[in-house]
């Protein structure tokens, strides 16, 4: 009887960890509305990037695993083929991974990328945004976005991207925001 209450109880303890302690990526990421996590982070070009350098415009900080994998070369391409709307709407396209600044050399080299790459080698910033995951015992960064407006808020969140029609799903949030503002 002893023994069934002690399993019982490890049984229990091992359930509530799961359901809480074994929570997803999403559980403490910025939430809509909060103020964005500032960071300084090496870009491709080797030179520190801050969040607040942005500060004025529109930020998609994408969170994205690894440079030249299929789906992060997809989302890449559209963000790069997406720019000029983009820049149209006064914002800017940031991608933070946990490679070095020289494979992000090398990506945005190869693939004729030419906006921001942050290499978050440390994880420090990937999880600040609560945007860490784990792959055969590596870490690297969870395919995650947020929407930042021109005041440093979090104003949209996507936690489950996929990479294809991403840009899309970004640039049609970021122009219903703008015109949700526009008409207050």
């Amino acid at each position: 009887m002893k023994l069934i209450s002690i399993v019982l109880g490890v049984l229990f303890v091992v359930g509530v960890a799961g359901v809480f302690g074994g929570a997803s990526a999403a559980g403490s990421a910025p939430a809509v509305g909060a103020a964005a996590p500032d960071f300084t982070l090496n870009s491709q070009e080797n030179k520190p990037v801050s969040l607040h350098d942005f500060k004025g415009k529109w930020i998609v900080l994408y969170f994205y695993p690894k440079d030249f994998t299929s789906g992060c070369t997809v989302e890449a391409h559209n963000f790069q083929r997406d720019l000029a709307q983009y820049e149209q709407k006064n914002a800017v396209i940031v991608g933070v991974s946990v490679q070095d600044a020289d494979s992000h050399q090398k990506f945005c080299t190869k693939e004729g990328l030419s906006f921001k790459l942050l290499a978050d080698t440390a994880q420090k910033v990937s999880s600040q945004y609560d945007s860490v995951m784990t792959y055969n015992d590596a870490k690297f960064s969870a395919r995650h976005t947020f929407l930042i407006d021109p005041q440093g808020k979090v104003q949209k969140v996507w936690l489950e991207v996929k990479p294809d029609k991403h840009s899309e799903e970004v640039l049609a949030a970021l122009t219903a925001l703008q015109g949700a503002s526009a008409s207050k």
